[in-house]
């Protein structure tokens, strides 16, 4: 019992250890002819399909190369095992296992929802979601009736003082002519039009080359 349940155990370990191997080997700088020659090629290939009938070869001539491709892990290794720094047409030939390379999923997957913020405008508006309509403007009819009694030289106190608050008052600038009135077309003719105010602008300060910006 003790000895079945150990060759059990090996069993199991041996198959562990060849299903982590690849299934593939690379024979590296094989003769340039093999690629040519179609007589040097079945021999070439002969030495393999003794491990593997179903055995597939892809030549890489640019690189000197051979991939061949076994059934299952167990015969690559056992071809790699017999045929590795072994003489092939006068040169020595090595073997390499064949590595594999997982790149994920062959489809394209969306972005992940932490960058779908960067997406302006939403596809679709949430659930539930209803336009809100716009508020009625609001006129305060008391402060239009007040400005408008507003004459010349007078003042108006918007906001009174408190204790911890100025008081807001506006004051209406007196006309030009001395009358709240607009003058007329005869007023023009008489009276000569006062000078327009000269905007005095403010003084760009001296340029010091010292100073960095």
């Amino acid at each position: 019992m003790q000895q079945t349940e150990n060759g059990r155990e090996e069993e199991a370990t041996v198959d562990v250890q060849f299903t982590d191997l690849p299934n593939a080997l690379i024979a590296c700088k094989v003769p340039e002819d093999l690629f040519d020659e179609g007589s040097l090629k079945a021999s070439f290939e002969a030495l393999f399909r003794s491990f593997d009938p179903e055995v597939q070869f892809q030549y890489f001539k640019s690189f000197r190369r051979v991939r061949i491709s076994f059934g299952d892990a167990l015969a690559a290794a056992e071809a790699r095992l017999r045929l590795h720094k072994t003489d092939f047409n006068g040169k020595e030939m090595k073997l390499y296992f064949a590595q594999s390379v997982h790149i994920g999923s062959p489809r394209l997957e969306p972005p992940k929802p932490e960058k779908q913020f960067l997406i302006s405008p939403p596809a679709s508006p949430p659930v539930g979601w209803e336009q809100s309509q716009d508020a009625t403007p609001v006129v305060n009819y008391d402060l239009l009736c007040a400005i408008s009694k507003l004459g010349p030289g007078e003042k108006y106190e918007l906001h009174t003082a408190t204790p911890t608050t100025p008081s807001v008052v506006v004051h209406i600038c007196e006309d030009e002519h001395g009358d709240s009135s607009a003058p007329d077309d005869s007023d023009h003719d008489d009276k000569p039009r006062p000078p327009k105010p000269k905007i005095i602008q403010t003084r760009r300060p001296d340029y010091v080359p010292g100073v960095e910006q």
